[in-house]
């Protein structure tokens, strides 16, 4: 009973390493989280096997027209739907190809939503809006593993024969044995003891980065290091996107300029040049 306990022991509620955190200077407090944080990449780092299980079957997916679904409460939620949100601007993909939801809704992003998270039909109630199906991935984000809005969702879509995956950073929780794929970011105790807004959600923004990059890349979503498909909402993007054209095709700035404005595309601009340049 004892070993099953420790087990499933949350690290995340443990209590912090550090103590008498008031009475430290600003420059420790400072120092002291830095070196919490240094040890992050490490946690990401061990899981990149299990990252790369996950990102494979999401790009299988995604490549014959499914979507990826994050679901999550709080600090977890607001992350995913953060991912969510990055990927039309940057890669130029539909804004429902990657969806983020979050417990309590888009209220929740900014105010906390009282007992939502604690719900677990309401994820599901909140997926069925979006029509999820078997062509889809559906990722649980939660720091301890026991969010039951989180668990109650992977639980009913993994019912449908509907792929799943997790970012917990517990070992053995009821989420990670829940899902098809768990990724398990274990960063210890915080540096104020429960505060998973702090290494826990630096390690789920990483490994956020790490799934959605890498897909959008194994799409076909950059070309060389570039983001060809990217949404040109502003003068910053659209000087990006005539130096990208410029050292791609070897043209002036004026010439990179005008295809730019008349295509509204990095990409369809330097395929209508290489179009015309081989008739």
């Amino acid at each position: 009973m004892n070993k099953n306990r420790m087990k499933n022991k949350l690290t995340t509620e443990e209590p912090s390493v550090y103590d008498d955190l008031e009475k430290m200077s600003t420059f420790d407090l400072l120092s002291n989280m830095n070196a919490e944080d240094k040890t992050v990449p490490y946690a990401i780092e061990k899981a990149i096997p299990s990252l790369q299980k996950l990102v494979d079957v999401i790009y299988e997916k995604m490549s014959t027209g499914g979507r990826l679904f994050y679901i999550g409460a709080g600090t977890s939620g607001r992350l995913g739907v953060l991912d969510a949100s990055e990927c039309p601007p940057t890669y130029g993909v539909d804004d429902n190809w990657v969806i983020g939801l979050i417990a309590g809704g888009d209220t929740a992003l900014r105010k906390a939503v009282e007992n939502a998270e604690d719900d677990t039909t309401l994820a599901w109630r909140d997926l069925k809006k979006f029509n999820i199906n078997e062509d889809d991935v559906l990722i649980g984000i939660a720091a301890s593993g026991t969010t039951p809005y989180v668990i109650g969702g992977v639980k009913k879509a993994k019912q449908k024969n509907i792929v799943t995956g997790c970012i917990t950073c517990n070992e053995n929780s009821p989420l990670s044995m829940a899902v098809d794929y768990p990724i398990e970011l274990v960063v210890g105790p915080e540096f104020v003891t429960g505060s998973t807004r702090m290494k826990a959600g630096t390690a789920q923004k990483l490994a956020l980065n790490m799934i959605s990059t890498t897909v959008m890349i194994k799409l076909g979503r950059v070309k060389g290091n570039k983001m060809i498909d990217m949404q040109l909402s502003n003068k910053k993007l659209v000087n990006r996107g005539v130096r990208m054209i410029m050292n791609e095709l070897n043209v002036d700035e004026i010439t990179a300029t005008d295809l730019l404005l008349e295509h509204k595309s990095v990409r369809k601009a330097i395929d209508a040049f290489n179009l015309l340049k081989n008739e």
